[in-house]
Formats: structure tokens, sequence, C-alpha cells
């Protein structure tokens, strides 16, 4: 059975990952001159404007049952590369803006970690059951949570925001089939990651993630969390 103090820290770690995440993408893409998240309401930090029902709720809490690192998707952000003085640069930076939020937020988290450290010696501190889900618990798990967010992203497939690494890497004339794979590779890209490990009895998006998330959560906290 799932303890029932984990659900909540993955839930209140979860899904300000995820809004921050999105919220990241369209102001990078406002401060670059497209106003299509502004004017779509994507710039809020109210979950409710960013939830999708699968990627935020059932997708997750599939793979917390199932033991597996935990991650998902809100809605994608809507944004207009013509807006962009210059949309090849733009727009990496725009899909970058995502993953460096999530950097961002796991940064602080270790750091926070670091700062109460001290405070484990303290009796008032030692002794607190509220202290002792919050540094033991809550802490790691924003930050891991923030690392696969992180680390899943920035996978060079379509439409992850990895995959705009190609708006460089591509010639001109490829960028409008680009952009047309980047509205439909989603779907077909989640069955994979569900379908794949049962196929080949492997889980490689699981590894993947346990090794890049694992090694640099290692690193940002203190020794006796890993």
């Amino acid at each position: 059975m799932v303890n029932i103090a984990y659900i909540i820290c993955s839930v209140l770690s979860f899904v300000p990952a995820l809004v921050l995440h999105e919220v990241a993408h369209g102001f990078a893409a406002y401060k670059l001159g497209d106003p299509t998240a502004k004017a779509s309401g994507r710039l809020s930090l109210n979950p409710l404007k960013h939830i999708d029902p699968f990627g935020t709720v059932i997708l997750p809490a599939m793979l917390m049952f199932m033991g597996w690192p935990v991650f998902g998707y809100a809605k994608p952000v809507p944004y207009n590369p013509r807006y962009f003085k210059d949309p090849r640069r733009d727009d990496v930076i725009v899909g970058l803006a995502g993953p460096a939020a999530n950097l961002a937020m796991a940064a602080i988290a270790a750091a926070v970690a670091w700062g109460c450290s001290g405070l484990v010696a303290n009796p008032a501190f030692a002794n607190s059951e509220l202290f002792a889900y919050f540094y033991v618990m809550f802490l790691p798990t924003f930050a891991l949570i923030n690392l696969y967010l992180m680390f899943f992203n920035l996978l060079p497939i379509p439409p992850l925001d990895g995959s705009s690494i190609f708006a460089i890497l591509l010639p001109a004339k490829y960028l409008p089939k680009y952009y047309q794979i980047q509205q439909y590779a989603f779907p077909i890209f989640m069955i994979a990651v569900v379908v794949l490990p049962y196929v080949f009895h492997f889980n490689p998006f699981s590894w993947y993630l346990g090794v890049t998330a694992g090694n640099l959560f290692d690193l940002m906290f203190p020794p006796f969390f890993s």
C-alpha cells in the first residue's frame, strides 16, 4: 500500500512542478514577443488552467502505484513562432524554459534542505513530526519530481521540450513539417511510454530517469537523503 504521507507530498510537489513548467514556457514566449499564452490565460498560477485529466491526474497516479518515477504533463501552453524575431533561436529558448524552471525548483528545495540540516540537532525541530515530514519526505520528493520532469522533457523526441533543438538543426524548409509533427506526436509518444515496457519487459524511461535525475539528486542533497 502506498503511504498516504507520500501521496500528499507527491501531489503537493507534482502540481506546482507542472504548473510552473508550463507558465515558464508561456512567459518565455511572451517575453520574446508572442502574446498567445497570455491571451489564452495560460500565464496563470491557477492549476485548473493547466490540468490535463490524463497527463496531470491519471498517468502520475498510475506511475505512483506501480512504483515507477512519477512524471506527467499538463495542457501544453500554446505559442506561435510567427511572432518571434528569430524563430529558430526563440523556439529553443521557449522549449528549454520549462525544464529550466524545474531545475530551479529542485535547486531551491536542495538549498532549503541544506539550510534546515542544522536544525535536526535542535530538540524543538527534531521532535516535530511536521518538520520531519517536511524535511525528510517533502523536500526530497519535491526536488526529485522536478528533476524527473526536467530530464523527461529534455528527451529529444517530439513533442517533448528537448525536440526544440530541431528548430536549429533542421533546414528552414522543413520547419513547417516539424511544427506539424509537434502537434500530433504527443498521444503516440505517451502510448509508447506505457506500452514499450510491457513489450520489451524493460522500462527504458524509468532507467533513464533513474540514472539522470537520481545522480543529480545525489549531488544536490545531503548524503543522508541518498
